[in-house]
C-alpha cells in the first residue's frame, strides 16, 4: 500500500503527469494508482485517532458482527431496521459487572461505534439519520427501565471529593508508589483528565509556570482535542496536585523529557520499571486508593474528572472556566449533569422557607 509519508509516494504514471486531464478522462493505471492513494490516506486517518477511539470502535464493530451473524444478516445491512433489531439484541446483553445488563449510554455508544466504523471503514454511504429509529427505540427502554425502578450497568462513576482525597492522603505510606499515586490522583483531579490523557502525559508536558504561580499541563493526546491547562497550588499540601508533583517527581529521580510523567513500580513499591501506565491502570489505581482508605464510595478512572466539576461549581467558579479546564464543550451535557448534585442544593425551592 502506498505509504504518504514515504519521499515520492504518489507515483503518477507516464507522460499524463502534470498533464490538464478531466477526471473521467483518467486512464485504468491513473485510477488505479490514486485509488491506492486514497486507501493509504485513509489507513494514515485511521492510524492516528486516539488508541482509546480506535479500541472502542473496534469493540463495537465485533458486537455488530456477533449481532449480524446470530440473526443470520448481511454484515454491512447497516439500516435503520437492522439498527433497532441491534439495539434490542443489545439491551439484553451482560454489562461489564457479573449479574447486570448493558448500560443505555454504552448501547448508544455502540450505534455510534457501528455507522462512523461502517462509514469510515467499509465505505457505505449513509443517510445522516440512520441511526435515529434506533436511538428512539432506545429512549422508549430508558423510560420503561426508569418506570420500574430499574437501573442497568454499574450506574455513573461517583465523583472522588475533595475530603475524599484528604482521606485517601492520609491513608497512604511513605513509599515511592505512594507518592506517584497521591500525584496522580491530584493531577487527575486538577485537570479533570480522562484515564488516557493522565496515562500518556510525559515528563516534557508538565512544566513549571514562570511566574511560581502553579503547573502548565500540556495535554496532548486525547480523543476529543489537545488543550492546556494551568494548575494552581491548592491550600492543603497533602492534596495539592503542584507540590505532590515535585515530590514524586524528586523521589522517582525522573530527568528525560520524554519518559512517561507517571511510570510503572514494581510490585514491592520500591523500584521504577520501565514504561508508563495503560488509561485502565490509571483508573485500577483511583479505585484502589478508595480501597486504601475506606472509602464508602467505589472511585473509578472517571471519579476525579467529575469531582473537579462538582467542587468548581460547589466553590461558585464559572462553568466556562470549568469547561476549559476539562475540555468540556461549552454547556455540555455530561458536565452541566455532573453540575446537578450542587444545584439542587444551591438552587432549592425550600431555600429561606420558615
Amino acid at each position: 500500500m502506498t505509504n504518504l509519508h514515504e519521499p515520492g509516494a504518489i507515483p503518477v504514471p507516464g507522460p499524463r503527469a502534470g498533464a490538464l486531464v478531466q477526471p473521467e478522462e483518467f486512464d485504468a493505471e491513473t485510477r488505479a494508482v490514486l485509488d491506492r492513494v486514497g486507501l493509504a490516506a485513509e489507513q494514515v486517518v485511521r492510524d492516528k485517532r486516539p488508541e482509546n477511539t480506535r479500541k472502542s470502535y473496534g469493540t463495537d464493530w465485533t458486537a455488530w458482527e456477533r449481532f449480524t451473524r446470530e440473526k443470520n444478516l448481511p454484515v454491512l445491512a447497516v439500516e435503520p431496521g437492522t439498527l433497532t433489531a441491534f439495539v434490542h439484541w443489545l439491551w439484553e446483553q451482560p454489562g461489564k459487572k457479573a449479574g447486570t445488563l448493558m448500560a443505555p449510554n454504552t448501547i448508544d455508544r455502540r450505534i455510534s461505534g457501528v455507522v462512523v466504523t461502517a462509514r469510515k471503514d467499509h465505505h457505505l454511504k449513509l443517510d445522516p439519520d440512520v441511526g435515529a429509529l434506533a436511538r428512539e427505540l432506545l429512549k422508549a427502554l430508558v423510560k420503561e427501565m426508569e418506570q420500574a425502578g430499574q437501573q442497568r450497568g454499574t450506574g455513573p462513576a461517583p465523583a472522588l471529593r475533595i475530603r475524599h482525597m484528604k482521606r485517601i492522603s492520609r491513608a497512604l505510606p511513605g513509599t515511592l508508589a505512594a507518592l506517584r499515586d497521591r500525584s496522580l490522583m491530584t493531577l487527575h483531579f486538577a485537570i479533570a483528565g480522562r484515564e488516557h490523557e493522565v496515562a500518556y502525559l510525559r515528563l516534557r508536558d508538565i512544566t513549571e509556570d514562570p511566574e511560581g504561580r502553579g503547573l502548565i499541563v500540556d495535554i496532548r493526546v486525547s480523543k476529543v482535542k489537545p488543550r492546556t491547562v494551568k494548575v494552581l497550588y491548592l491550600q492543603d499540601p497533602a492534596i495539592c496536585p503542584v507540590r505532590c508533583w515535585w515530590k514524586w517527581v524528586e523521589a522517582a529521580g525522573l530527568e528525560d523529557p520524554d519518559d512517561f510523567a507517571f511510570r510503572r513500580i514494581h510490585s514491592k513499591g520500591t523500584t521504577l520499571l520501565p514504561g508508563g501506565l495503560s488509561p485502565e491502570a490509571v483508573g485500577d489505581v483511583i479505585t484502589r486508593l478508595g480501597e486504601t482508605a475506606g472509602l464508602e464510595i467505589r472511585p473509578t478512572g472517571h471519579s476525579p474528572r467529575r469531582a473537579l466539576a462538582s467542587e468548581g461549581k460547589k466553590a461558585g467558579n464559572d462553568r466556562s472556566a470549568i469547561a476549559r479546564q476539562g475540555g468540556w464543550a461549552p454547556n455540555s451535557r455530561a458536565m452541566e449533569g455532573y453540575f446537578e448534585e450542587e444545584d439542587g442544593w444551591e438552587e432549592n425551592a425550600l431555600s429561606g422557607v420558615g
